[in-house]
């Protein structure tokens, strides 16, 4: 479980306090206004970001004492964070190893990898020779095969047209489903994995001002909010 518990942290021009818990398993949905601290709390956890008081574990270890890099998370951006003079097939492998210097077990891995994303027969080709849908499966196979248990997801599909982000975030819970892994992603159109998150927190001013089943967060009192959230450019 990822439990947080008032995590400070503060800046001249914002402020953010966090508690939220996530089950081991659970596909977690951040949704809220720009601007509102849902990047922010993906860094804290991940370690880009460190908190002044409070409480962060996951599976009952303390993440506040680790280096990012020491971490048991993985995270992928928007804009992907792809190596370009890498091939598809390299970045993933960066994932397992950061000197690219596979056994054949493991390159046998990163091709499987690459098929269970969709992503066969383009291990050769680079980003620059691949769709943002096809570079956004790169990254998340390099997240995947990590290894890693917790998965952090930052708005990774918000510049996919409409059909392709929803395949991808149904990619993203079918792949969650064939192993044990925690994922918690931010993302602009809650409509897209309402019927696929077990969790859906609703952050706004720096702070999770609810969280539950998506079906209650989107029907309860904050409904309009984050109707209106959604609809922000």
């Amino acid at each position: 479980m990822l439990v947080i518990e008032n995590c400070r942290l503060a800046w001249p021009d914002f402020k953010a306090e966090y508690s939220l818990s996530v089950a081991a398993g659970t596909l977690c949905a951040v949704v809220g206004p720009s601007g509102g601290g849902k990047t922010t709390l993906l860094h804290m956890i991940a370690g880009f970001e460190t908190p002044d008081s409070g409480c962060l574990t996951f599976a009952g270890q303390d993440l506040l004492r680790l280096e990012p890099s020491e971490r048991p998370v993985a995270i992928v951006f928007q804009d992907h964070n792809l190596f370009p003079h890498l091939t598809a097939a390299q970045n993933v492998a960066l994932g397992l190893r950061p000197s690219l210097r596979l056994s054949k077990g493991e390159d046998v891995l990163v091709a499987e990898m690459l098929n269970a994303v969709g992503l066969e027969g383009l291990e050769r080709r680079k980003p620059g020779e691949m769709s943002g849908g096809q570079r956004q499966r790169v990254a998340l196979a390099r997240a995947l095969i990590s290894g890693r248990p917790l998965i952090l997801l930052d708005e990774p599909f918000s510049g996919l047209d409409p059909g392709l982000r929803r395949s991808m975030i149904q990619l993203v819970d079918a792949l969650r489903h064939k192993r044990p892994v925690t994922i918690v992603m931010t993302i602009h159109t809650p409509e897209d994995v309402a019927d696929l998150a077990d969790q859906m927190a609703y952050v706004a001013n720096g702070q999770v001002v609810a969280s539950g089943p998506p079906a209650d967060i989107l029907t309860g009192p904050l409904a309009a909010q984050i109707a209106a959230s959604a609809s922000e450019p």
